[in-house]
């Protein structure tokens, strides 16, 4: 259970306010993790800001990379709310699974991706070369690479916000992976 309250509209700063009320908009509610980055007046634009600028990956491509960078930081927010995302962006709940524990047997491009999320994330950037050269023969492009590695420390800044304050998760509970053979 959480102690971190969740604020409400009222509770945040009027910049945040008008946040709140694009998200619902948008969404249809605002997201108890999008929420507590509205404690600072500054880091709920800032966080939307970088989550939302230009990439070079696809949408499908940047949900392999927040699948990955989840289930490696354990975090059941990031993973619940990109479980949710993965099925609109047409994966099945089987290829979420493998996603998750960094890898994609349906897709040799998106394997590689998976698994070069996964390597950068347990590494903590010390990716070793022959994921390196995978990613690289399965047709990404330098600017690919520092691309996913924006991403994962976009998903990594999420994972830990919510892994610190333990806010309730408001999207259908990601189910536990399975041992999958890597």
């Amino acid at each position: 259970m959480s102690t971190f309250n969740v604020p409400t509209r009222d509770q945040v700063s009027e910049n945040n306010q008008v946040i709140f009320d694009n998200l619902n908009k948008a969404l249809g509610f605002v997201p108890n993790l999008f929420a507590t980055y509205a404690n600072s007046d500054t880091a709920l634009e800032n966080y939307l800001n970088f989550a939302n600028a230009k990439t070079s990956l696809t949408s499908k491509e940047k949900e392999v990379v927040n699948l990955a960078v989840s289930e490696v930081n354990n975090c059941i927010y990031c993973l619940s709310a990109h479980t949710a995302i993965g099925k609109m962006n047409g994966f099945s709940d089987d290829q979420i699974l493998e996603l998750r524990a960094g890898q994609a047997s349906f897709d040799n491009k998106l394997d590689a991706l998976a698994r070069l999320a996964r390597n950068i994330t347990e590494n903590r950037g010390r990716t070793d070369a022959e994921v390196l050269k995978n990613f690289f023969n399965a047709g990404y492009s330098k600017g690919n690479l520092i691309d996913t590695i924006s991403l994962v420390g976009d998903k990594t800044i999420s994972n830990y916000v919510h892994s610190t304050t333990q806010v309730p998760v408001d999207f259908p509970l990601a189910q536990p992976l399975q041992t999958l053979l890597v």
